[in-house]
C-alpha cells in the first residue's frame, strides 16, 4: 500500500462491489469488511446529515474490529424534497422510485468517513450531486429494471451503466461520488491521514 511497511491497513467498511471498484482506482492495497449499523432515518433527520451519520456509523463499526487500521465508510442518500429513497431491494421498490423521480430533480448526498485507528481522528464529508430525469414512461422503466435491475442502488438508477439513460443532466464537484465513493473527498482525507497520493 505505501513505501512505509508500518502504514497502517486500509479498510472498507463496506461490501458494495462499486465502492470495492471505485476505492481500487486509488492503487492502494485494503480489505473488506462488512459493517452492522442500522441504517433507519431518525425523525426530522435532513438526508446529507443522515448520509454523513451512517457513513461515520459504518466506518465507527469497523473500527472496533480492526483496531489500529484506516477505516472508510460511505453511504448515499437520494432525496426528492423530503421524500428519501434509499436501495430499494425489490422490483416494485425500484419501479416506485423511478416513477417518484421521473421527470424531477433528485439530490443524492454521499458521504464518506476516515477513520484513523493510530489517533482516533475521525474526517466525513457530504457531497452532493444533483440529478435531473427525463420524463420516464412506464415501459421505459420496465425495460430499465429488466435489463439493470438495480435493486442495491440509491435512487435505482445505475449511472455508470444503462442508469445514464434515465437522466436528462447532472451536476456535481465529483464524479466518483454519484456512484457511491466520493473519491476526490476521499484522497483529501488519506492524505491528511498521511497516505501519499498519488
Amino acid at each position: 500500500m505505501n513505501a512505509h511497511s508500518s502504514f497502517p491497513r486500509l479498510v472498507l467498511a463496506s461490501t458494495s462491489t462499486y465502492r470495492r471498484q471505485l476505492l481500487e482506482r486509488l492503487g492502494l492495497s485494503f480489505e473488506v469488511s462488512r459493517p452492522q449499523v442500522d441504517e433507519t432515518q431518525q425523525p426530522f433527520e435532513a438526508p446529507e446529515r443522515l448520509a454523513q451519520r451512517l457513513a461515520l456509523a459504518k466506518a465507527r463499526d469497523v473500527s472496533r474490529k480492526h483496531p489500529g487500521a484506516l477505516i472508510i465508510g460511505s453511504d448515499q442518500v437520494a432525496a426528492l424534497g423530503a421524500e428519501i429513497f434509499g436501495k430499494p431491494g425489490s422490483i416494485e421498490n425500484a419501479t416506485f422510485q423511478l416513477q417518484r423521480m421521473s421527470g424531477q430533480e433528485v439530490l443524492f448526498h454521499t458521504a464518506v468517513a476516515l477513520i484513523d485507528g493510530r489517533n482516533g481522528r475521525e474526517q466525513h464529508e457530504a457531497v452532493l450531486t444533483r440529478v435531473r430525469f427525463r420524463p420516464l414512461s412506464e415501459p421505459e422503466i420496465r425495460r430499465y429494471l429488466e435489463r439493470e435491475p438495480a435493486l442495491d442502488c440509491a435512487g435505482s438508477a445505475k449511472c455508470e451503466g444503462l442508469g445514464i439513460t434515465l437522466l436528462d443532466a447532472l451536476s456535481g464537484d465529483d464524479p466518483t461520488a454519484l456512484i457511491g465513493l466520493p473519491l476526490i473527498a476521499l484522497a483529501r482525507m488519506l492524505r491528511a491521514a498521511g497516505v501519499e497520493l498519488p
